[in-house]
């Protein structure tokens, strides 16, 4: 399976079908980034790549579903090879179609990721200790608001919502810095 992006008829609506590997993460970065800068919308980079990297996260560790036994302890880079197994979360023979969405409606945009799990995600308490489970506080803490919704038939978009101000092209080839709002 091959990354691709594909613009949708209006550019202000732009999704990218992202690989099962956890180069995906990358690849919605730079995707995030090379919208964002397009839209003349450079300064929420920051924050809107560090939610898709958790969302895209989120969707390969969660929505890969069941493994065979002798791979559950696999990382899923090393998964990326085998179709997922058939189950009631994801189409038969069907490998890991994760998309993200960035959508610009004045003064706001939404980063989505959709992933073929129907199971919605959970905040976990926060154990700063553990390597991970504060993915989506980092995502309540950088966005506007989020939350999820089912698709129909199977699977979920996982959404965050951000406040954006266009800037003009002297601001942002000044590399200014970014400011967050309360």
């Amino acid at each position: 399976m091959s990354t691709g992006t594909a613009l949708a008829v209006d550019p202000h609506v732009v999704t990218c079908t992202l690989a099962p590997r956890y180069e995906a993460v990358r690849t919605a970065r730079d995707f995030a980034r090379t919208t964002l800068h397009r839209w003349g919308l450079g300064d929420l980079f920051d924050d809107v790549a560090l939610v898709a990297s958790e969302l895209v996260t989120n969707a390969l560790r969660h929505a890969v579903g069941a493994r065979p036994e002798h791979l559950a302890g696999t990382p899923i880079a090393d998964l990326s090879a085998f179709p997922l197994q058939a189950g009631p979360q994801h189409a038969p023979d069907a490998r890991l179609p994760i998309r993200i969405s960035l959508v610009h409606r004045s003064p706001q945009v939404v980063c989505a990721v959709s992933d073929p799990s129907s199971t919605g995600p959970v905040a976990r308490e926060a154990d700063f200790v553990a390597e991970s489970g504060r993915g989506l506080h980092l995502v309540d803490s950088f966005s506007r608001s989020w939350g999820w919704h089912p698709l129909a038939g199977a699977g979920k978009v996982v959404w965050a919502l951000f406040e954006a101000e266009e800037q003009p092209a002297a601001v942002q080839e000044s590399g200014g810095r970014h400011r967050r709002s309360a």
